[in-house]
C-alpha cells in the first residue's frame, strides 16, 4: 500500500516494527569511520540529546531528507523530520505540529528541531497506534512518503536495503539475503550467526559483481560484526 500525501497515521507500521527496519538498515551499513563523524548521513543510532533514558535512530539522505525516531518508553515513540517535498513550512496560516499533542511528545529534542526549522512532520505512537495533528484540507504533502515511505512495508524496506548496496536483478541471492535480515530484525531474532551470514552474503555478491570497483570488497571484521549485531538488537 502506498503512503498517502500528506501522510496518515495508518500509513506507518507499529512503532517497534518501524524501529526494527530502521535499525536493520543502520546495522547493515554500519561503518566504524562514520561513527567518528560529527556530520554524517545514512542511518545510525543517535546517542546525544534524548531525555529520560530514551534512544533515537537517525536518517539523513545527505540531500533533502532528515528524520529521527525516538523511543520514549512505555510503548511510546515520536517520529519527526523534514523532506523537501513537504509543504508544511510554506502553508498559510502556519500549522502547529504540536497542537493537542500530549506533554510527553514535547521533549527538548523535538523542540530544538522545530525551532531550527528542521521538523515539518511530527507523528507520535501511543496506545498501539500513531497520531498526528489534523491537517488543513489544502495541505499537499508533509514529506512522510518521500522521507520514510521506504520503511512502511517489508517489501519497500528490502528494496531500500538492496539499493544501499547497489544490488540489482542480476545479483542472485541479494533480495533473499536482505529480506531474511529484515525479517530477523522485525522478529527480534538477530544473532551473531544471522549477522555473519548476512555480511558474508553481501561480501560474496559485491565480490562477484565488482560492485565496489575500483575498490576491492572487504569482508567484515569481528569488530564490525559485533557492532552490527548490537545495533540490530538495540530494542
Amino acid at each position: 500500500m502506498k503512503t498517502h500525501r500528506p501522510g496518515r497515521p495508518e500509513d506507518l507500521p507499529e512503532a517497534g516494527v518501524l524501529w526494527a527496519r530502521w535499525a536493520a538498515l543502520a546495522a547493515a551499513t554500519w561503518n566504524a569511520d562514520e561513527e567518528k563523524e560529527r556530520f554524517r548521513y545514512g542511518y545510525w543510532l543517535g546517542v546525544d540529546g534524548v531525555e529520560d533514558g530514551g534512544s533515537e535512530l537517525r536518517y539523513d539522505d545527505g540531500a533533502c531528507s532528515r528524520w529521527a525516531l525516538i523511543r520514549a518508553g512505555a510503548g511510546r515513540a515520536v517520529l519527526f523530520g523534514q523532506d523537501d517535498s513537504s509543504k508544511v513550512a510554506r502553508h498559510e496560516p502556519p500549522i502547529d505540529l504540536l497542537a493537542g499533542a500530549p506533554l510527553w511528545v514535547r521533549g527538548e529534542r523535538l523542540r530544538d528541531f522545530l525551532e531550527q526549522g528542521r521538523a515539518e512532520c511530527v507523528y507520535w505512537f501511543e496506545d498501539g497506534r500513531w497520531h498526528r495533528v489534523p491537517y488543513p484540507d489544502d495541505l499537499g504533502d508533509d514529506g512522510l512518503d518521500c522521507g520514510i515511505g521506504h520503511l512502511t512495508s517489508r517489501e519497500s524496506a528490502v528494496e531500500a536495503l538492496c539499493a544501499l548496496f547497489e544490488f540489482d536483478e542480476d545479483c542472485a541471492g541479494a533480495v533473499e539475503a536482505c529480506e531474511r535480515f529484515l525479517e530477523h530484525a522485525e522478529r527480534d531474532t538477530v544473532t551473531d550467526g544471522v549477522v555473519r551470514s548476512f555480511a558474508d552474503e553481501v561480501f560474496r555478491i559485491q565480490s562477484a559483481h565488482e560492485l565496489l570497483w575500483p575498490q576491492v570488497p572487504v569482508a567484515r571484521s569481528e569488530t564490525d560484526l559485533a557492532a552490527m549485531t548490537a545495533l540490530a538488537r538495540h530494542r
